[in-house]
């Protein structure tokens, strides 16, 4: 069966015993883009992607991968996908080099077609210059990036990337953000990501899906998603002491679109104007001699999308 979508999911649904994990989700993914999936541990993600790349079968539901069935045809679906897991797993007493060829030689590849594709991968990936270094001589963006090179030796159609930046510090994680965008560029690779960072997601992913409870709950640009939710800037405040009327005082702000009260004395305001409703909140405290020890504004981002959709935050997890 052809298609024009690398991953087509419809109805997929995961159930443990009584646990359903995963809730009826569908979604299509087009050939080229990066495509994450996005929210709290818990939520759903590692099951999802583990059903996509064969290691558990559905419960009920669909899904096609690179065309193939991945209940009917794992083993084709197999051959098409490379797979990054979150945990480490390249042989950390074997060179880079020694990593990628022996992980070639498993997918039957000929010598001399190994020593080709091991070189131009370590050179793809930035490695080039520690070929011959051991993987626990690596830093962590390093190590990262053997994985994923790794992972490209069969020349994958598809590569699964299930949180790829974990544990990383920000100068590594930043290097593997820039060389997941080079593989895409270089090599149109389709990419399917978990991540429960937001800059992350909004870096790196054409499109979002965000996942809650097992369910996806939206999906689509990130400039998209942003736009969604009401209030194009984004107010923290914090009164000592707390306002008279809270919450509600500051709801009756003309300019004020949405208000969250997040701590004692501490609120989250969204407002399509955010200099203006921060001029009006600054008056509010004054009429009310009130000190506000903190007022900052930005722009909307991606954590204000997933309260929005989910009503929750994204580190208050999927419990």
């Amino acid at each position: 069966m052809e298609t024009s979508a690398a991953i087509e999911v419809q109805g997929l649904t995961k159930r443990f015993g009584a646990l359903e994990a995963v809730k009826g989700v569908s979604f299509d993914v087009q050939q080229g883009e990066i495509f994450g999936l996005l929210g709290p541990n818990g939520a759903g993600k590692s099951t999802l992607i583990r059903m996509l790349t064969t290691l558990i079968p559905p419960s009920a539901g669909s899904a096609r991968v690179a065309g193939h069935d991945v209940a009917s045809e794992p083993d084709a679906v197999r051959v098409r996908i490379g797979v990054i897991p979150q945990n480490m797993t390249s042989d950390p007493d074997l060179t880079c080099a020694e990593n990628l060829s022996i992980h070639a030689r498993l997918y039957g590849l000929p010598r001399a077609q190994r020593q080709k594709v091991t070189a131009e991968l370590l050179e793809a990936v930035g490695l080039a210059d520690r070929a011959q270094a051991f993987a626990k001589t690596l830093s962590g963006g390093m190590r990262r990036r053997l994985e994923i090179a790794r992972g490209l030796v069969h020349a994958p159609e598809i590569l699964f990337l299930d949180e790829p930046t974990t544990g990383l510090d920000p100068v590594s994680r930043f290097s593997v953000w820039e060389m997941i965008a080079h593989l895409r560029d270089s090599r149109g690779l389709t990419m399917f990501m978990t991540t429960h960072y937001m800059d992350e997601a909004d870096k790196l992913c054409d499109r979002i899906g965000i996942v809650d409870h097992g369910q996806l709950v939206a999906l689509d640009t990130p400039v998209a998603l942003k736009t969604a939710v009401p209030g194009t800037s984004r107010i923290e405040t914090r009164f000592v002491p707390d306002l008279a009327g809270g919450k509600a005082a500051l709801e009756a702000l003309p300019l004020v679109e949405r208000v969250e009260a997040v701590g004692a004395g501490m609120y989250r305001i969204a407002s399509d104007q955010g200099p203006a409703a921060a001029e009006a909140i600054m008056d509010l405290a004054r009429q009310q001699h009130v000190e506000l020890s903190s007022l900052t504004v930005q722009s909307t981002t991606l954590d204000d999308v997933f309260v929005h959709f989910t009503g929750h935050g994204l580190q208050e997890g999927a419990h």
